[in-house]
């Protein structure tokens, strides 16, 4: 059995065509910073930011119930590990990947609400500069479009933020996903601790060291056919 994903949304190919025209920007973008650092010259025109953002929820919070033995010549070859588990429950992270610098945004919550929302967009208000230009690529989640959102963005100068939707079950197109897959793999696979505290901290340490050592984004597929 082989599983696909239903199109269901009927603007499927204009919203994926928005979002490939953001892709397009951080594209013209990058090109134009290679040249203006070569020639010595001032950037012209507003700064922007490109954020492709989304949540991961339901991050879990195991605990082991007895202690991690050793791998042993002749026994076993790798660590070995008590099938029984405590839960502690779970967390959400939410993060957002600068797609011109690399940086990672984020915070760690217990839910991912319109007011988890509004608060990584604080993070990013307060990031960048007032004069910048805030660019996300998110999904239709409901904490995006809330009454609650809406009220916060009304408070920002306009322009200071953009959404572009993508498609619904049109997820993969945004760039994060990707970077969330990495990050499963890589720091949260296996990964066992004593409470929802240190669940968070491993996780944010796992962000900060991330981000000593940005890795720039770039997404490919059908860029070509973006206007």
């Amino acid at each position: 059995m082989r599983y696909y994903l239903e199109r269901r949304d009927a603007q499927f190919e204009q919203k994926m065509a928005e979002v490939l025209c953001v892709y397009r920007e951080v594209q013209v973008l990058k090109k134009a910073a290679a040249k203006s650092k070569n020639a010595k010259s001032k950037k012209s025109g507003k700064p922007v930011a490109i954020v492709s953002y989304d949540e991961k929820p339901g991050i879990q919070a195991i605990a082991t119930t007895a202690p991690d033995l050793p791998p042993m010549p002749g026994v076993h070859p790798a660590f070995a590990r008590d099938f029984e588990y405590r839960r502690h429950g779970t967390l959400s992270l939410l993060a957002g990947i600068d797609l011109l610098t690399g940086k990672v945004h984020a915070l760690v919550r217990d839910r991912h609400r319109s007011r988890e929302f509004v608060e990584f967009l604080k993070l990013l208000d307060a990031a960048y500069p007032a004069s910048t230009a805030i660019k996300l690529i998110l999904d239709n989640h409901s904490a995006h479009i809330s009454r609650e959102t809406r009220a916060w963005l009304d408070t920002r100068p306009t322009g200071r933020f953009e959404f572009t939707f993508t498609p619904k079950h049109g997820s993969w197109l945004n760039l994060i996903e990707g970077f969330f897959s990495k990050f499963a793999r890589s720091v949260l696979r296996h990964i066992r601790v004593t409470s929802k505290h240190e669940l968070k901290e491993r996780i944010m340490a796992g962000i900060h060291d991330v981000n000593k050592h940005p890795v720039i984004h770039t997404w490919s597929y059908k860029l070509a056919e973006a206007a």
